[in-house]
């Protein structure tokens, strides 16, 4: 059963990153009226007949959807009741199906009744959300057989609450990049890093979408100083815990390269492939940033309850 289990976990987390990429690609490609205002049929079909490229990529993506909606139902089920030892288990099957539900609803409402691009920039951190439980889930299973155990991390409790306030700040600077897609700011900046390189100071500041675009360029710089700030920290704290090493290695890497793929999609005037590959990344990126997120709580509760009777004599003196 525990090999079905990896299998189904493994599946399930392609399946989560098959549908952020998807999702990206409605949005990039302009497909999401594909299917017209019909949900969950094809312009009111079950099998549509006047087949548009628009279309083509609207339906693959709602396949998709529902085949690996089943996948991670059937994930969520079996650890429920195979792993209820794991103390993180049901939390994070009930978040997966929590937001993959909420996930779809949003999706269904964009089509058929349409929706502001400040709430469909929401939808891609609400998959990103969705995506990580999935993925921690696929990691906590890994652990049962102790293959990869992580479980005696201990982590300063400073580094802790900036590791929450980091993940917080990441899903800001998603929907903000969410927010240049969703109101088509991609390329109303010619230059990179400044909006114009030759006149880095002269800013329309009438522009609401320079504003959208320049706002997500800070964001995103501010990002990359953060996690390079706390992996200095990481390397002179950490240096014998090589899973607090090596993982904000990745997690470094991640940002570097989403900085470079965001340079990217400027120079390469929105090419497809970039602009996939920038969604990619930052998937990649918030999900290693949910698995310190779940190694911080996890050492959390373990130094909470290894000085429980310490606490509990202080009381009673």
């Amino acid at each position: 059963m525990l090999r079905k289990l990896k299998v189904t976990s493994v599946v399930a987390t392609i399946g989560m990153t098959l549908i952020l990429m998807g999702g990206a690609l409605v949005t990039k490609t302009g497909s999401a009226d594909g299917c017209g205002r019909s949900w969950p049929l094809c312009n009111g079909k079950f099998m549509p007949t006047n087949v548009t490229p628009e279309l083509l990529i609207e339906l693959s993506h709602r396949l998709v959807s529902g085949v690996v909606s089943i996948a991670v139902l059937l994930l969520c089920f079996w650890t429920w009741k195979q792993l209820p030892h794991i103390r993180e288990a049901r939390f994070l099957s009930l978040i997966s199906i929590s937001f993959l539900l909420v996930q779809a609803l949003i999706g269904a409402a964009a089509v058929m009744w349409g929706q502001s691009k400040f709430i469909l920039a929401a939808h891609f951190g609400i998959s990103l959300i969705s995506f990580a439980s999935v993925f921690l889930l696929t990691l906590l299973i890994f652990e049962v057989d102790k293959k990869f155990d992580a479980s005696k991390l201990i982590i300063r409790k400073s580094h802790r609450i900036e590791i929450y306030c980091l993940m917080a700040y990441t899903l800001i600077a998603v929907y903000t990049g969410a927010l240049v897609r969703h109101a088509k700011a991609n390329l109303v900046c010619g230059g990179w890093p400044f909006c114009n390189n030759a006149a880095p100071f002269a800013f329309n500041s009438y522009n609401h979408l320079q504003w959208i675009q320049m706002g997500h360029r800070l964001a995103a710089l501010l990002l990359f100083i953060w996690t390079l700030s706390f992996y200095i920290r990481v390397r002179r704290t950490y240096q014998n815990q090589m899973t607090m090493k090596r993982g904000w290695q990745i997690t470094f890497l991640l940002i570097c390269m989403q900085v470079v793929f965001g340079a990217l999609i400027i120079f390469s005037q929105l090419n497809l492939g970039i602009a996939l590959m920038h969604a990619l990344v930052i998937s990649c990126y918030f999900g290693m940033i949910s698995y310190f997120v779940l190694l911080s709580e996890r050492s959390a509760y373990y130094e909470k309850k290894a000085n429980a009777p310490q606490y509990e004599e202080a009381q009673q003196a």
